[in-house]
């Protein structure tokens, strides 16, 4: 298990990825219908990096407790 510092290293830059990822999904969304064909692989991008920080978070939290 990695040591505190380096959870918490490691879930800033997964919630700036994940915050990144947020805007570009909501980028395509104002920019509908152009670029439609995209939204699967944006989405999915989205989808990906929230759930490693979902999953990180977790990991801090009972590396903490």
């Amino acid at each position: 298990m990695e040591d505190v510092d380096a959870l918490k290293t490691r879930v800033k830059k997964l919630n700036a990825q994940a915050t990144q990822a947020k805007m570009d999904l909501h980028d395509l969304s104002e920019e509908l219908p152009t670029n439609w064909e995209k939204i699967l692989e944006v989405a999915q991008v989205a989808y990906d990096a929230h759930r490693s920080l979902m999953a990180a978070r977790k990991e801090l939290a009972a590396a903490t407790a």
